[in-house]
């Protein structure tokens, strides 16, 4: 691990894995502990990952202000990991609640910007949410409808969109393309990397959707986002919406993958990024 101070003295550690030209990456959760991103299913054969600790999670500092964990003021975090390296302008990837500090940091720094890698990206911060018919379609897409833990699952979505505490280990079969043993390993991490009381803040203001999605339109960078067939949340569809809306961006939907696709098929993953980095 290493280290650099942000703009407010937080300390912040960040792991660099494989050599070549630097890919930055962020964690999504929100605000989870890096480790779940592991070298994003060999990734880092491609490009070095260079992967932050956002404040308060994994080995980086929590700041005094718990009131920076707010996804717009960790902005200046990325910034200070930028210059931090030394690099004139970087790609970014990010996955899931981090596609909204991705997308925040495009926009506030677009000269620093290159390539954006938007992996099952969260879509809040354009205003999207996904629906508890999306969650129903997902499983049906899969199969998983005959599953003996989808009874459990289905119980759990319907406490959610009503408002209630749904059990996350009833919820996390519904977010990988096959509940099998890597799936079940990975989950088990889930709760020691977390920090809910950060997380509850991560999307609690400093932005506007709707001039978000203003933004984007005329943002340079060129930009992926990538989708899982399997994904309840957001759908395939959602994903190629919410593409449309920026000026340069495609999307690609992993088969049978759900939301962590390096987990569900590393070799597919890998390829569909960086083939789009070296384009």
């Amino acid at each position: 691990m290493t280290t650099f101070t942000s703009h407010d003295g937080t300390r912040l550690r960040f792991r660099v894995l494989g050599e070549g030209e630097p890919l930055l990456v962020l964690a999504g959760g929100a605000m989870r502990d890096s480790a779940y991103l592991g070298d994003l299913g060999g990734l880092s054969a491609h490009r070095a990952l260079y992967v932050l600790d956002l404040r308060g999670t994994g080995r980086s500092e929590h700041p005094a202000d718990p009131t920076s964990y707010r996804v717009d003021r960790q902005v200046a975090d990325v910034e200070a990991f930028r210059a931090h390296l030394g690099l004139d302008r970087v790609d970014v990837l990010a996955h899931s609640a981090g596609c909204s500090l991705a997308v925040l940091y495009a926009l506030r720094h677009p000269g620093r910007t290159g390539r954006l890698v938007l992996v099952t990206p969260s879509l809040r911060i354009l205003g999207g949410a996904s629906t508890e018919d999306d969650y129903r379609e997902a499983a049906e897409a899969r199969g998983a409808t005959h599953e003996e833990w989808y009874p459990a699952a289905r119980a759990a979505v319907r406490t959610a969109f009503a408002g209630g505490a749904a059990d996350a280990d009833d919820l996390a079969p519904l977010f990988h393309g096959d509940w099998n043993a890597v799936a079940r390993a990975h989950e088990a991490t889930r709760a020691a990397q977390s920090h809910p009381a950060a997380a509850v803040v991560y999307h609690g203001g400093g932005y506007e959707p709707a001039a978000v999605r203003a933004a984007v339109a005329e943002l340079a960078s060129p930009a992926l986002l990538l989708a899982g067939a399997y994904d309840p949340d957001p759908r395939p569809g959602a994903v190629r919406a919410t593409a449309a809306l920026f000026r340069h961006a495609r999307t690609a939907v992993q088969p049978a993958a759900g939301h962590y696709p390096w987990l569900d098929d590393p070799a597919v993953f890998r390829r569909t990024v960086a083939d789009f980095l070296t384009r």
